[in-house]
């Protein structure tokens, strides 16, 4: 099966807005509800191999989209993101070598699944609890570490914690699709304008 540009960018849009949403609650708790729910299902989509069947309707990833615009413009306005985004990237390198994390991140998925069922919302509190603590005993471990700065009020929250690293999570996973769509750092090089048009395509 053949993979557009259009599909590499909006995996990368599923890490952009993942990550927007951890630096919204790390500064402020709060987040928001729709683009927790999109970053939260893609998790539990770990079969899915197109952004479509990852991330459902595309306009899901408009804040995604949008970010990437403005990057690819130099108008980024947090350029903490930018630097996020790269330790994601280079963290999934490392976790796709690791056979025990991945089992170990698999079974928790799974688990996790079946409580959001049994609660009938996947961005239940006690599922973002699951998938953040997760994420502390699997992924966490591994380098680089994600390092999240933020409000110290919020960030010594269980809650916020927990939503935090449910993020990351969801984060790691749109890079894992990102590299099984066909991307890699010679995107952001050789690649850089057709992702540019890719970006305005999908926000038209």
């Amino acid at each position: 099966m053949s993979f557009t540009v259009d599909d590499r960018v909006l995996a990368l849009a599923g890490i952009a807005q993942a990550l927007q949403q951890v630096r919204r609650i790390a500064d402020t708790g709060h987040s928001d509800a729709a683009a927790v729910r999109t970053a939260v299902d893609s998790v539990f989509r770990v079969d899915a191999s197109s952004p479509q069947a990852v991330f459902g309707d595309p306009q899901a990833l408009k804040a995604g989209l949008r970010l990437l615009h403005n990057y690819f413009r130099n108008q980024g306005q947090d350029p903490v993101l930018p630097r996020l985004a790269l330790a994601v990237l280079q963290l999934e390198r490392r976790f796709v070598r690791e056979a025990a994390t991945i089992d170990k991140v698999s079974s928790g998925i799974e688990r996790a699944q079946r409580q959001a069922g049994e609660l009938g919302d996947s961005a239940h509190p006690d599922v973002l609890a699951s998938l953040g603590g997760l994420y502390a005993d699997t992924i966490s471990h591994l380098k680089p570490r994600v390092m999240v700065q933020g409000n110290p009020h919020y960030l010594g929250q269980a809650g916020v914690v927990a939503e935090i690293r449910a993020l990351l999570l969801a984060a790691v996973r749109a890079a894992v699709l990102w590299r099984q769509l066909g991307g890699s750092y010679w995107d952001f090089l050789i690649g850089r304008r057709a992702m540019v048009e890719a970006v305005d395509r999908l926000l038209a």
